[in-house]
């Protein structure tokens, strides 16, 4: 990047992220840090606003010293703890913060962070994680499962979410420019928001995965035990096919899993760094039968010199080359329906045509670097330019001057009214 590239963006820079908090850390905020960092090495560090900021000491190696601005859901009865409680109020408290001071705004967003308000004179990206999963087209899964739902609060939740669409349809339209973190979700962005969006994949921090590890025969599925990642698929087909699978996570099913789940199953819960990197780089292979917007966990797997084993729809459309006749360097196998017995039919294949045996630790480690953090960074750093400069160019056209004068008297009321009766 030269001098004057440096010149060209602004000096004051507002970063909005959804919320700071113990209780989710991961893709959303690592994508958040990395902006931040880049921003930070372009000697334009941001000002950090978000709803909620509750990281704890340990957690913000790279907030120190930093003040996060936040909203009044900051100062309500447990908004730090549990701000998503407070959801019909959140789309209300994100407008509440002031950006009029910063010429560019960075959101993160995958609730309500893309509907702060800025003017014209300002440019607003914001990187779009998904648009609401549970508003929109998972809306039915999550009402299933959802034990509001069984107290008899459904026709009062579907009510909220119907008010949510349209305030995530509107919020969309004050956004400049949209990135999305895959082609699935500029597809979703596209149906439900009708807007156009580059895509940009997440930052995945792949160096701190081992790929060189002797393989065991376990199985592995790891991600948040929520509905829609669909982990008692997995474990109803591991169930049938009698082969080891480690599940590591924790969440809202983590009850219901423990009751299907048969005598090769182990429910780990929640595991530190450092059994998640020895579970990763010594499993047979990485299950994962959610539809995800890009998916995190898979790319690790790959990292960790582990194939996968995944869903074939969504985002691992864009992180996994599928194993064929023909291709070379596979990383995984995708299954064609999000079933039972797709998942058998293709851990079956795997297990008999000891494709296990075939898979190069090495070549889905070097597949995996593509992800990385520098790359991420690298590519936002030429976004962020372009976006900049248009930005410029385009203000630049609207404020060229005062329209020109009339070379005529505008008439009077009275002088229209004569001339047409005449």
């Amino acid at each position: 990047m030269t001098a004057q590239d440096l010149t060209n963006l602004p000096s004051r820079i507002a970063l909005v992220h959804e919320w700071f908090s113990d209780r989710s850390v991961g893709g959303a905020e690592s994508v958040v840090e990395q902006i931040d960092l880049l921003l930070s090495s372009l000697e334009r560090q941001p000002q950090l606003f978000s709803l909620i900021d509750d990281l704890s000491i340990s957690r913000r190696s790279w907030l120190t010293g930093r003040k996060v601005k936040t909203t009044f859901i900051q100062r309500l009865p447990f908004g730090r703890s549990h701000v998503q409680q407070y959801l019909p109020l959140l789309p209300y408290a994100i407008e509440q913060l002031d950006l009029s001071d910063y010429s560019l705004v960075i959101s993160s967003s995958h609730l309500v962070a893309k509907g702060v308000l800025t003017s014209p004179d300002q440019m607003h990206i914001s990187y779009v994680h998904t648009p609401v999963r549970y508003a929109w087209d998972q809306m039915n899964l999550y009402l299933k499962r959802s034990a509001l739902s069984r107290n008899g609060l459904e026709p009062i939740i579907r009510l909220l979410l119907h008010d949510l669409r349209k305030w995530d349809q509107l919020s969309a339209t004050r956004v400049d420019y949209l990135l999305s973190n895959s082609r699935f979700t500029a597809r979703r962005i596209a149906k439900f928001w009708g807007r156009e969006s580059k895509v940009l994949h997440p930052p995945v921090e792949v160096e701190r995965f081992f790929w060189d590890r002797d393989r065991s025969d376990h199985y592995l599925c790891l991600c948040r035990l929520v509905p829609y990642k669909r982990v008692d698929l997995v474990i109803r087909a591991f169930n049938q096919l009698q082969l080891p699978l480690n599940v590591v996570g924790d969440g809202p099913e983590r009850r219901f899993l423990e009751k299907i789940a048969g005598p090769t199953i182990k429910i780990l819960g929640k595991q530190d760094d450092s059994q998640v990197q020895s579970l990763m780089s010594t499993c047979r292979a990485f299950v994962y039968a959610g539809l995800e917007d890009f998916g995190i966990a898979p790319v690790e797997a790959m990292a960790s010199g582990a194939p996968v084993i995944g869903f074939g729809r969504g985002g691992l459309l864009d992180t996994i080359r599928c194993a064929t006749s023909t291709l070379d360097a596979p990383t995984g196998v995708l299954f064609p329906e999000q079933s039972v017995q797709s998942i058998c039919d293709a851990v079956s294949w795997f297990e008999e045509e000891c494709l296990w045996k075939r898979f190069s630790a090495e070549s889905l480690r070097i597949w995996a670097e593509n992800f990385r953090p520098e790359a991420f960074r690298s590519r936002l750093e030429k976004i962020l330019l372009e976006l900049w400069s248009e930005h410029q160019t385009a203000c630049s056209f609207a404020s060229a001057g005062p329209a020109r004068k009339f070379d005529f008297p505008c008439k009077s009321e009275s002088e229209t009214n004569f001339t047409e009766r005449g």
